[in-house]
């Protein structure tokens, strides 16, 4: 890892259509119903939305991939939608099951054109490869990352976009990071990233 510093310029998405009130979403103080922005994300209703919010980290991911590579960005919940018809999501009266790799990198490549590889062993040290050939890495992480100073209870549960690295850090866009702190290009020093990071994920390119 002593490669300078490599940053991909990708816009960001939050899963959750305002950015700015995460902190309140994530802790309660605001029910995702309650989002002022619900509409933009093409649900039906603010339960459809509150619904399915807090469970798109990877469809947050996916949009800014799809922003990168200049492919039209659908709306969240029609996105999520497509994705439970290819089986990346499971769906059970209340419960998900996803995003489940395989069958979400076989929609990313026959729907968007889109390289798209499941990786069930993604070693830390692959990122800055990845990274350096041009492509993004849709890592699992534990969602605590937005605070990397403290401990998480396990790894993995929560997908993020890793985007750029350098020496020190890698460089996360986080879904549910907290504004102005840990959502755009967010670092995190290699040996924090390795006690959230499940080394599994799937590697996007154009």
């Amino acid at each position: 890892m002593n490669a300078p510093t490599t940053l991909h310029p990708v816009p960001y998405h939050s899963q959750w259509e305002s950015a700015s009130l995460v902190p309140e979403f994530i802790t309660g103080q605001r029910d995702a119903a309650d989002d002022p922005l619900w509409q933009k994300s093409g649900a039906d209703t603010p339960q459809e939305y509150a619904f399915w919010a807090p469970r798109m980290c990877g469809v947050a991911c996916l949009r800014m991939a799809l922003d990168f590579w200049q492919r039209s960005v659908p709306s969240s919940v029609p996105l999520v939608k497509e994705l439970c018809e290819a089986g990346a999501y499971v769906r059970n009266d209340h419960t998900v099951k996803g995003l489940i790799y395989q069958p979400f990198a076989e929609y990313t490549r026959a729907r968007w054109g889109m390289h798209a590889q499941a990786m069930p062993d993604l070693p830390a040290t692959s990122l800055p490869e990845i990274i350096t050939s041009g492509r993004l890495a849709l890592v699992s992480v534990h969602k605590t990352i937005r605070t990397p100073q403290a401990d998480p209870p396990s790894r993995g549960g929560h997908l993020v976009l890793a985007v750029g690295f350098s020496k020190q850090d890698v460089m996360l866009h986080n879904p549910s990071g907290l504004p102005g702190t840990s959502q755009q290009a967010a670092r995190v020093p290699w040996d924090r990233f390795d006690a959230f990071y499940a080394h599994r994920g799937v590697v996007l390119g154009d």
